[in-house]
């Protein structure tokens, strides 16, 4: 299964941005599709995910600015990034799992992960 995500992007901070990772229609309405983000010298680290009966949840640096969201006649899901902030710098992947226990798991399917650079 390919997800293919939107293109590098250099940002101000305070600024807004948002991410897509395009899939199949029948990918995206049985997966669990989520984001993922590694920052400089890091791990991948989880940011947000949304089911396929619309249920979402997210790390709490993301709570209140981040938004995951499914359009399902694309099909995408999106990620509408607000009050971007230096600390949100990082490679972000899309990524599917066959259920939210198994988030994370390299052996699921993930994109090829797209650079957001938020400057200060």
């Amino acid at each position: 299964v390919q997800l293919v995500e939107s293109g590098d992007t250099l940002v101000q901070s305070g600024g807004s941005l948002r991410l897509s990772c395009a899939a199949s229609r029948s990918f995206i309405n049985t997966y669990v599709m989520a984001w993922y983000r590694r920052a400089p010298g890091n791990q991948r680290k989880f940011v947000a995910y949304i089911t396929r009966d619309g249920k979402t949840d997210y790390d709490d640096s993301a709570k209140g600015r981040f938004t995951i969201s499914r359009d399902n006649a694309n099909p995408t899901i999106h990620l509408q990034m607000n009050s971007l902030k230096p600390d949100d710098t990082g490679v972000y992947y899309c990524h599917a799992a066959a259920s939210i226990e198994s988030l994370g798991d390299p052996r699921g399917s993930w994109g090829q992960g797209t650079q957001v650079t938020v400057s200060p």
